[in-house]
């Protein structure tokens, strides 16, 4: 036992002194991360672009659209939106995704200055102040798959926010759009804390193996500081009974903080680790063979033979901005989506009604997928649990009870949470909820009541983050001595 202690503290002591200025950026970037995160162009503010879909279009029938699609070829996904007065129908195939224009006699527009141009100009009306050819990636844009849209515009408008906007030349798109205070706060926040540097997140791969490490040796710098602090509190015990042994600040202050935090701490840095590992297949690994959600979605009619008319859908929806085909198992329904609310049209008629699934098509679905002869347990929920999370903010203006919840008997604890009004599956089996206990639960404390009570949650967050905090930074103190000892030698 005394050469494992000894082990401890000189593998403590090295590994201290070395990360122990990453972990007091983690703790303190984390304070940040609870309220500003990486910014991005989110799918909401790039639908907010787009143009209201209109009749007046003259729009052709579906099957019309679905004609110009290689035969033999199976369609995955339909959508239709206008953006720059232009109608586009985007069908996503196995193969590939093609953007037809509504009418086969027009061509999608080129990514020309002249439209790049009207599309910055959709996302700031402040002045151009200027613009810079990027041909290699940079802070805001630190992604590897984005070096296919070279060369990227990024704008500088000239406006009080300073704001910077990303627009790839081949697509077209958007890929970032940010402000001053956005820069600001992800400097202190995500760059820090996801070790989001451009250099290192452009290779993906690299990445995620130099966090994952970077995690794992702290994890072990953790643990053998937990087996010091219970070895001195025993001597301090055993002795005049005082909870510290130390009466010097700082080797006080970081005993007394790891004794109570250290379990946190751990959890904290080891949940870290997890958020980018996969469940090691020896804890649990699936044996279903299909995946559920894309199961779930076969046996579908093709958007060809809804009885219910996109167009019927669109009258009834004027301020529509884009409407998907979606279906669950052989119920076809449209998903509407208009700048702040989403609605669910069930295509089963040629009148439009809102989609209201039955217990029978649900547990049909379920039962396609694992067998008639499978043994469910169903019941509607009235209430959020572990497994199915108030995740409202994310969805405003969409009611997420009740819901359906159908466990089935397999090896793998499938269950399934159905939404009647929506059609939306949420699965969850054993592996993932190893992942959510590993990652979601130990690291952003969405543990019991927590997920219920934000301020709760945050006020615990506080605490532990603080605890953890003062932990690394009498660390800092302490391995900063350390050096200043050996360089004496």
């Amino acid at each position: 036992m005394k050469t494992i202690t000894r082990f401890m503290y000189t593998l403590h002591r090295i590994l201290g002194t070395l990360l122990s200025v990453l972990f007091l950026v983690w703790f303190l970037s984390a304070f940040v991360m609870m309220y500003h995160g990486f910014p991005r162009a989110g799918e909401a503010e790039k639908q907010a672009k787009q143009e209201l879909l209109s009749l007046s279009d003259s729009l052709p029938p579906i099957d019309e659209v679905m004609a110009r699609i290689p035969s033999g070829q199976k369609v995955n996904a339909v959508t239709i939106d206008r953006f720059l007065g232009q109608t586009v129908f985007r069908v996503r195939t196995p193969e590939q995704t093609y953007e037809l224009p509504a009418h086969a006699t027009d061509t999608l527009p080129a990514a020309s200055g002249k439209r790049i141009a009207q599309i910055a100009a959709l996302w700031c009306k402040a002045p151009v102040a200027r613009i810079d050819t990027l041909t290699q990636l940079d802070q805001w844009i630190p992604f590897g798959k984005l070096r296919e849209e070279f060369p990227i515009y990024k704008f500088h408008f000239d406006d009080a926010k300073k704001h910077e906007l990303y627009i790839g030349s081949q697509s077209g798109e958007v890929l970032q759009f940010t402000n001053r205070e956005e820069r600001f706060w992800a400097w202190l926040g995500a760059i820090p804390h996801w070790v989001y540097f451009t250099w290192l997140r452009q290779d993906a791969s690299l990445w995620s193996l130099t966090v994952s490490w970077l995690s794992g040796i702290g994890c072990l710098m953790v643990i053998a500081g937990m087996w010091i602090g219970i070895h001195s509190w025993r001597i301090a015990r055993k002795g005049r009974g005082r909870f510290s042994p130390y009466r010097k600040r700082w080797y006080h202050w970081h005993y007394t903080t790891g004794i109570i935090f250290g379990l946190f701490v751990l959890t904290f840095t080891f949940s870290g680790m997890m958020s980018l590992v996969e469940v090691p297949g020896w804890i649990s690994q699936a044996t279903l063979k299909v995946k559920p959600l894309r199961e779930i979605r076969k046996g579908g009619a093709s958007p060809t033979d809804y009885p219910l008319d996109y167009r019927r859908v669109i009258a009834a929806y004027p301020n529509a901005l884009q409407l998907e085909w979606n279906n669950f198992r052989s119920v076809p329904y449209y998903t509407v989506k208009e700048k702040k609310n989403e609605f669910f049209i069930d295509a089963s008629d040629t009148l439009p009604r809102a989609l209201r699934l039955s217990k029978e098509q649900i547990v049909a679905g379920v039962k396609a997928i694992h067998g008639d002869s499978t043994t469910l347990h169903v019941s509607l929920l009235n209430r959020f649990e572990t497994d199915y999370r108030d995740m409202s903010r994310m969805y405003s203006n969409r009611s997420l009870l009740p819901v359906w919840k159908i466990t089935v008997a397999d090896a793998d604890g499938s269950c399934y949470y159905i939404h009647p009004e929506t059609g939306i599956v949420k699965y969850v089996n054993t592996p993932a909820r190893w992942k959510y206990w590993m990652y979601t639960a130990l690291h952003r404390m969405r543990i019991g009541v927590l997920n219920s009570d934000a301020t709760l949650r945050k006020s615990v967050l506080w605490v532990l983050l603080l605890g953890g905090t003062v932990c690394s930074l009498s660390g800092v103190i302490l391995g900063i001595r350390y050096l200043r000892r050996k360089a004496r030698f």
